[in-house]
């Protein structure tokens, strides 16, 4: 049978979601503990990669398991034998041939800037205290969903067939000291949304035009747009399926 895992993780003390071969990294500590808590040899699919040090309000992964599970007991055992940054809040019985990372049909991100230095939000936001044109820097997102090639936004020398994403919104809004931007699309190339974010800072500070920041996106070259903001800033907020 086959089972999806619904979960959350703060990303500081890991290598990101996939496994690495000299660090630590969620995928490797969630199987570990599932192997544990079923005394069986899982493997377990996840619905992307997320980097170093990012964070996840909901991801969803999958593994089979020959015998029906007992979700509300998997939970609680899985969530007392994890370490304090991920928690598990679902398991979800799926059709055999369901898949976490193919099967999704929307994927979302928010990524925080903190406008006022907060000892609190060290690791979980961006401290930037220069000042940004907001409504600039919405007027720029809007110009992602004119597009569906982002190479310029994309990790250079990485095994992608395509940089086509479908953007279905993308936009800022500010709340109390923090900038929080959020956008959804069918998928997203690696380093994507730090890319866009550095890039639309840029925007914000008066160093670019909108034209510019569309002339960017049109030139496919990474080099051209901005930089990658820090990964603490990111988090994966939603992951969408047709039949879940």
């Amino acid at each position: 049978m086959r089972y999806f895992i619904k979960f959350s993780y703060k990303g500081t003390n890991y290598h990101g979601w996939q496994y690495q071969p000299n660090a630590v990294s969620v995928q490797e500590t969630l199987t570990k503990a599932l192997c544990v808590v079923l005394n069986s040899e899982l493997e377990i699919m996840g619905a992307g990669r997320t980097d170093t040090g990012v964070h996840a309000r909901e991801m969803f992964a999958h593994f089979d398991f020959e015998k029906e599970i007992e979700a509300q007991t998997l939970i609680h055992k899985l969530n007392s034998f994890l370490p304090k940054d991920i928690a598990v809040s679902d398991i979800i019985p799926v059709h055999e041939d369901a898949h976490a990372r193919f099967d999704a049909t929307k994927r979302t991100y928010e990524y925080h800037i903190n406008t006022a230095k907060n000892v609190f939000l060290e690791e979980l936001s961006w401290y930037y205290h220069q000042r940004l044109d907001v409504n600039l820097m919405n007027e720029a997102a809007k110009i992602l969903l004119n597009h569906i090639d982002f190479q310029c936004f994309s990790k250079v020398h990485t095994d992608v067939n395509t940089f086509n994403c479908k953007i279905t919104e993308a936009y800022w809004k500010e709340v109390n000291n923090q900038l929080i931007f959020t956008i959804s699309a069918d998928r997203f190339l690696r380093n994507m949304v730090r890319a866009i974010v550095g890039t639309l800072v840029y925007v914000g500070l008066g160093k670019i035009t909108l034209e510019d920041f569309n002339t960017i996106i049109e030139s496919k070259d990474r080099g051209k747009a901005g930089f990658s903001v820090p990964a603490h800033g990111l988090y994966l907020t939603e992951v969408k399926y047709d039949y879940i």
